[in-house]
């Protein structure tokens, strides 16, 4: 059996620099990935079999299915494979679960049909399946630019502890589309901030600033969101942000103890708390 791990992530910064021709919209974002995965398993079997034990998670509609198509359709490797999700992140928190596990599909077919794609071949195949996805095919600490398939690795982060919260807020249907459909040119900005984090990852120095654009508008898109965020920051959260689209909040701390007294305070208020830590790049199988 084949095992890798599918970490979520953080958007440290996110800026929208304006809507491009295509439809899409212009970012710049520094990317950390975290200790909170998802774990798949791999086996070798006759079909392709994919289960999962986490109720609302449906394999036909993840990009779990669309990585295994793809890998077939381009490759025409004929063997079967049995995957086993194990779901950590939540569902629809704006952590990446589902992009993060299409890249360990493409890493971990990769290995178990030994298909010998270079990392170059996945990750052309990676953007074909989503923004994010080659992101996790690297990991750790980035810069992504584009729509979010550009990614430039980055020195990691300083350590830090990462303590997040699934506030119990319905799903919003369509919610990255909508979020972005509610961004005006007020909210654009010249991705300056997200320049500012770079250089002082690549001097060594913790962030001064997290910015995520969206939370010019999320807290209006999904109700509670606001006030949950205002009972995270009573319970001692010196700063608390949106994770990517949301509505997973996070904050960041550099000690242990105070992270999971925090945790501790969140489990209490029952704000569904998951603590976890970054973490740096994970070489590929």
């Amino acid at each position: 059996m084949l095992t890798v791990p599918a970490p979520a992530k953080i958007n440290l910064t996110l800026e929208v620099l304006a809507k491009r021709p295509d439809g899409f919209h212009e970012i710049r974002s520094v990317i950390q990935a975290i200790s909170l995965c998802d774990t798949l398993h791999f086996e070798s079997s006759q079909g392709v079999v994919i289960t999962c034990d986490t109720p609302g998670w449906v394999a036909e509609e993840s990009l779990v299915s669309k990585a295994i198509a793809l890998l077939q359709q381009v490759t025409g490797c004929s063997k079967g494979v049995t995957i086993d999700v194990t779901k950590r992140i939540p569902l629809m928190a704006g952590l990446g679960g589902d992009s993060s596990d299409a890249a360990a599909v493409l890493r971990g077919l990769n290995r178990l049909w030994e298909l010998n794609l270079p990392l170059e071949k996945l990750l052309e195949l990676a953007r074909q399946l989503g923004s994010d996805v080659s992101f996790f095919l690297y990991r750790g600490t980035a810069l992504l630019k584009g729509r979010g398939e550009i990614v430039n690795p980055l020195p990691p982060l300083p350590h830090s502890w990462v303590v997040l919260a699934m506030p119990p807020i319905p799903p919003l249907p369509g919610k990255t589309k909508r979020l972005y459909e509610s961004l005006n040119v007020n909210h654009f900005t010249d991705g300056r901030i997200t320049q500012q984090l770079v250089d002082e990852l690549k001097a060594g120095l913790p962030p001064s600033l997290l910015f995520n654009t969206f939370e010019n508008v999320a807290f209006s898109l999904f109700p509670g969101l606001g006030a949950a965020r205002e009972h995270f920051i009573k319970l001692g959260a010196a700063d608390v942000h949106l994770a990517g689209s949301g509505p997973a909040l996070f904050s960041l701390m550099p000690d242990k103890a105070q992270a999971v007294e925090l945790y501790s305070q969140l489990e209490k208020q029952k704000m569904s708390p998951y603590l976890a830590e970054t973490i740096v790049e994970i070489p590929l199988p």
